[in-house]
């Protein structure tokens, strides 16, 4: 197990185009974002450096590193600060699956949505088939509140997706 101490959520930098463009068409991990294509690198230069401001894309990347190595990323999407709410996704590069850089980036998100931008609750949507997922959502404070059937077509099989919340608690 690796030194945890030092996880960070960073911004993206310009030089995570080759990180973002491996991970990004990585055709294994397509389904839980929906993702349907491979994207280029121009594409993904656009995108860092053009969407830096959840309040005005309503959505933002930040990069979990560990001792200043990127390790993954998580991505906050669909922000409505109206309704005081963003969903979450997060991506682990498969050399460090399995080290607790997940939990600690959600716990590190949770505070900061909570805390620096007044959010009343984190969402996610994991397809039901993905237990490690639940798992660790579950164990951060997540409840599953809704399932939608049949949902996500992954390698020709209809899956559900659950829908999972967690809430401020002050």
């Amino acid at each position: 197990m690796r030194d945890l101490r030092n996880i960070q959520l960073r911004a993206l930098e310009p030089t995570d185009l080759d990180l973002m463009y491996r991970w990004e068409n990585d055709d294994r991990v397509w389904f839980s974002s929906s993702t349907t294509r491979p994207l280029s690198k121009q594409t993904l230069q656009w995108y860092i450096d053009s969407v830096n401001d959840i309040y005005t894309d309503k959505q933002i990347r930040l990069i979990i590193t560990n001792n200043n190595i990127p390790v993954g990323c998580v991505d906050l999407f669909d922000f409505d600060p109206l309704n005081q709410r963003v969903g979450l996704g997060i991506m682990i590069d498969a050399d460090f699956e399995g080290q607790g850089f997940a939990q600690l980036a959600i716990e590190g998100v949770k505070k900061y949505v909570f805390t620096q931008l007044g959010i009343h609750q984190l969402f996610c949507q994991i397809a039901s088939t993905n237990t490690r997922s639940i798992a660790l959502f579950e164990k951060v404070g997540f409840v599953h509140t809704s399932t939608k059937k049949d949902w996500l077509r992954i390698e020709n099989q209809w899956n559900d997706e659950l829908f999972m919340q967690c809430f401020n608690p002050s």
